[in-house]
């Protein structure tokens, strides 16, 4: 007879929810009432003490260092209750990374999201999911587009007063929110406003908000790479508008790359990286203290928190950093060793772009150009001016020429 070499499913995740045991399945149930160990944030152990017959253990923090007690049970039943659906904004990604799908049993309740639209009457597949648990406020800004929907997971009770705060900042006063408390138990409670008018008072710490976007296009970010460079704060050392969007264009960013921005300045092309899809990451190389706090304060401010900045001089400053997918050089080429560094590290069929504007860069191109080959390109813009005192007569004035080099590593 044959024996299966299946794994034992011994480690189960229970979707739990505000109306605790009488919410969960009879599986469910049995899977918490026989498991050796009970894990769970301290709300959800309340809600399933009826069950639990052994060995409890709330969340520690940072929430990670739980790990090694699970692995001591290994083999034998485990149960981590999670709020709603564990594999969504919740625990199951951090398992996952150390436990294979095949020990894991996961039983999902309605989530957060899920119980929401339902009370809302929103169609989820049209609404933006953003968890500001744990996360910038500001990461919801690349969301605010007219008509949009969203729903946010809050922190905590102070989170929708403080999004109402920044849509109001943001000339989107009039977008109404909802701000949906403790859904799916008994003490569930959805009370709505606007974000101009915002004076719910206390809310409790489990929310989650609801926000239809108002307000005029143009308080909105633009989808399209190029944004107005007086979107950024900067000393003068700002890759402009048009050259930015043939430059994001060069890098051509895929879904889950990481770009090493190397020369930060004021962070503009990291962020249009970032905001072309929120799985990209970015991190930006900055000798300047200044700089780098500038970069960080517009990363902020035009929704791409999650910028990763790193103080340092290049090529000292990248050792030990994640090789990139991309790497973008604005300044610094002709620095020693910098391109070698960068791309050794580059990972095969990584795109490199640079960009320069004095004739000893230029000339850095042209002999990395001849060495590795790719593509240079001339880039001249002229924009229209007003010539003499009359403000009549218009001609083109001419920026000095960039030069761009851009290749693939084989």
């Amino acid at each position: 007879m044959a024996v299966s070499s299946r794994p034992q499913r011994w480690l189960s995740i229970v979707g739990i929810g505000e109306d605790g045991v009488d919410g969960l399945s009879p599986i469910a149930r049995r899977l918490v009432s026989d498991a050796e160990l009970v894990l769970g944030g301290k709300r959800h152990l309340a809600l399933a003490d009826p069950l639990i017959k052994s060995e409890r253990l709330s969340w520690p923090s940072p929430i990670g260092t739980v790990l090694p007690d699970i692995e001591k049970h290994r083999g034998r039943p485990v149960a981590v209750l999670a709020s709603g659906d564990p594999f969504h904004y919740g625990v199951g990604d951090m398992l996952m990374r150390s436990f294979s799908p095949e020990e894991m049993l996961c039983v999902p309740q309605a989530g957060a999201f899920s119980l929401a639209a339902a009370r809302l009457g929103w169609s989820l597949q049209e609404v933006s999911p953003v968890s500001l648990h744990g996360r910038a406020l500001e990461g919801i800004v690349r969301y605010l587009q007219p008509g949009a929907r969203i729903l946010a997971l809050s922190w905590d009770g102070e989170t929708p007063a403080k999004l109402a705060a920044l849509l109001r900042a943001r000339d989107f006063g009039d977008s109404s929110m909802a701000v949906l408390e403790r859904m799916g138990g008994p003490n569930e409670r959805v009370r709505r406003t606007t974000a101009a008018g915002f004076d719910l008072g206390t809310v409790e710490a489990l929310n989650t908000i609801a926000v239809e976007v108002v307000g005029a296009a143009s308080s909105a970010l633009s989808l399209a790479p190029g944004l107005d460079d007086s979107l950024f704060e900067h000393d003068g050392q700002l890759t402009k508008r048009d050259v930015r969007a043939i430059t994001v264009s060069a890098l051509a960013p895929r879904q889950g790359e990481l770009l090493w921005d190397v020369g930060l300045g004021a962070g503009s092309i990291a962020i249009e990286w970032l905001l072309r899809h929120p799985s990209l990451k970015a991190i930006g190389i900055e000798e300047g203290a200044e700089r780098a706090a500038r970069a960080t304060r517009n990363a902020a401010a035009l929704g791409t928190p999650d910028l990763r900045i790193v103080q340092g001089h290049a090529p000292e400053a990248l050792a030990g950093l994640p090789a990139p997918d991309a790497v973008f050089i604005g300044g610094g080429l002709g620095d020693a060793g910098l391109f070698e560094a960068v791309w050794s590290v580059l990972k095969p069929g990584g795109r490199l772009v640079a960009n320069a504007v004095s004739l000893g860069s230029e000339a850095r191109l042209i002999e990395l150009f001849q060495r590795h080959g790719g593509e240079l390109t001339r880039v001249e813009i002229a924009k229209s001016g007003k010539a003499g005192t009359s403000g009549k007569v218009f001609v083109w004035r001419p920026a000095a020429p960039i030069i761009q080099w851009r290749v693939t590593k084989p």
